[in-house]
């Protein structure tokens, strides 16, 4: 997508959905920044810092298409379910789509490895008879 482009409705609708997918999928909240990504890791981590207490559980996905740059940050806790491996399978997914000219379904394809990927921590149930 050129830089000054915008999305249609339908591809805000799947954005939105994959967003919400991934998030009942890992039980994180995850957000999506597409824009100008001058400032970098630093403004990625600026951004998610903005998102205030929420963002120790949130993975943000910001991608700057102008300038061909792509980062994904996560909270403390949601870096517990989320390494950098998977981060990085995640990156790998979205810029080959990319590449072809693909912004939605890169971007649709590396939150829902994402999320696929992410680690739920072990959960143990009280029976009370």
């Amino acid at each position: 997508m050129p830089p000054g482009s915008s999305f249609s409705d339908d591809q805000r609708l799947a954005l939105a959905a994959v967003i919400a997918s991934a998030e009942r999928v890992s039980g994180m909240p995850f957000r999506l920044y597409v824009g100008e990504l001058s400032g970098g890791r630093a403004q990625a981590e600026a951004l998610l810092a903005a998102l205030g207490a929420s963002a120790a559980d949130t993975v943000l996905v910001a991608i700057d298409p102008g300038s061909r740059r792509l980062e994904i940050v996560t909270g403390p806790r949601a870096a517990q379910s989320l390494d950098d491996r998977t981060c990085a399978l995640g990156a790998l997914a979205m810029t080959s789509s990319f590449e072809a000219d693909d912004l939605v379904g890169g971007i649709r394809n590396g939150v829902q490895l994402l999320a696929d990927h992410s680690r739920h921590p072990a959960r143990r149930h009280v029976s009370t008879f």
